[in-house]
């Protein structure tokens, strides 16, 4: 077990350079052993904590046979729905895929509905109780966020769309007020989480080591113009990252008219960008000064990489293997295009 921390510190270590500028990339092989996870359902409770610790122990196998950079973690994972049903919204548990929140108000006259949670009588502390249970087991791994929206999405969510986003145009006060209630409890529950289990973790998507920080969504920007993304979710985002002291962002909207923005937001150590392949070779580029990336849309490409004016790019390299077998000999491979990088 000494080998095995030794590794696991050398890896942190190695995610702590990426963001520092240090290094320009670190590999995460993806493993297919795990099995089916259970959906986040309340009657799967004991099948949740028996995957979680499953898929830990798997990647903690695997530390002194595949040469990749992951950090074996255990994964309390939710639905988008979390923060949403703590504010009063019901929940849909489709049966064949994730739950997901129900409106609970519908217009700028319904926002006295909206009562603020009491965190420690909330629902979300069932997200510390699936925690505790996972770290009885195995007390010093890393534990993965559970789905964090940002404060607009949460919002979002809360608040019939439909009506939401016109209401910005129609009562910008009201929903600066839901976002700053959503803001505020998400920040309560952060201080919590961080007390209990410690500052370092893993993103909830995709799932990237943070010496310290928070990782959250923000997918409602791709159906809102530049101006109202600094008016509504932009400083709220800035206060997080400078609470926590460093950002991870997925995004998986349309959000080009928003990469300007993006470069606005304080200490983004990690952006994740889910569009066609196309689009994420330019967002590397783009993006190649501010942080590191981790897109959806597949690796950085090579003839991207060889160009000299774009030796600063910073990325996770990504692949999928059925076994540790498989991973094994995959991570090797990155390994060599790995050092070619870093010659570039």
């Amino acid at each position: 077990m000494a080998d095995i921390a030794a590794e696991i510190k050398k890896r942190k270590q190695k995610w702590a350079d990426l963001y520092a500028g240090k290094i320009n990339s670190v590999v995460l092989i993806n493993r297919g052993d795990c099995g089916e996870r259970p959906l986040p359902y309340p009657e799967n409770k004991a099948k949740r904590t028996d995957y979680a610790l499953k898929s830990y122990r798997i990647w903690l196998d695997s530390v002194l046979y595949v040469d990749d950079d992951r950090i074996p973690y255990l994964n309390p994972y939710t639905g988008t729905e979390i923060f949403a049903h703590a504010f009063g919204c019901g929940v849909h548990y489709p049966g064949n895929n994730m739950p997901f929140a129900l409106p609970f108000i519908h217009n700028s006259k319904e926002l006295a509905k909206v009562k603020y949670p009491d965190l420690k009588n909330s629902s979300v502390m069932e997200m510390f109780e699936l925690a505790d249970k996972l770290r009885e087991s195995e007390p010093d791994a890393p534990l993965a966020l559970p789905d964090i929206q940002s404060p607009l999405d949460i919002a979002a969510l809360i608040w019939n769309k439909e009506d939401f986003f016109t209401a910005m145009y129609d009562d910008p006060q009201a929903v600066k007020e839901l976002t700053a209630m959503t803001e505020k409890f998400l920040t309560e529950f952060l201080d919590l989480w961080f007390e209990k289990y410690g500052r370092d973790f893993i993103a909830h998507y995709p799932d990237y080591y943070m010496p310290c920080g928070i990782t959250l969504s923000e997918d409602e920007v791709g159906a809102i113009s530049p101006a109202m993304f600094k008016e509504f979710s932009l400083e709220s985002l800035n206060r997080l990252s400078d609470r926590y002291g460093m950002l991870g962002m997925h995004c998986c909207a349309n959000s080009i008219h928003q990469w300007s923005n993006f470069k606005l937001l304080r200490n983004l150590k990690l952006l994740n960008i889910v569009q066609p392949y196309a689009i994420c070779q330019k967002a590397y580029v783009y993006f190649k000064d501010v942080c590191a990336q981790m897109h959806g849309g597949g690796n950085v490409d090579e003839s991207v990489i060889s160009k000299k004016e774009n030796k600063n790019i910073r990325t996770v390299i990504q692949d999928y293997a059925e076994n540790r077998d498989t991973a094994s000999e995959k991570s090797k491979s990155w390994k060599i295009w790995e050092e070619k990088f870093t010659k570039n």
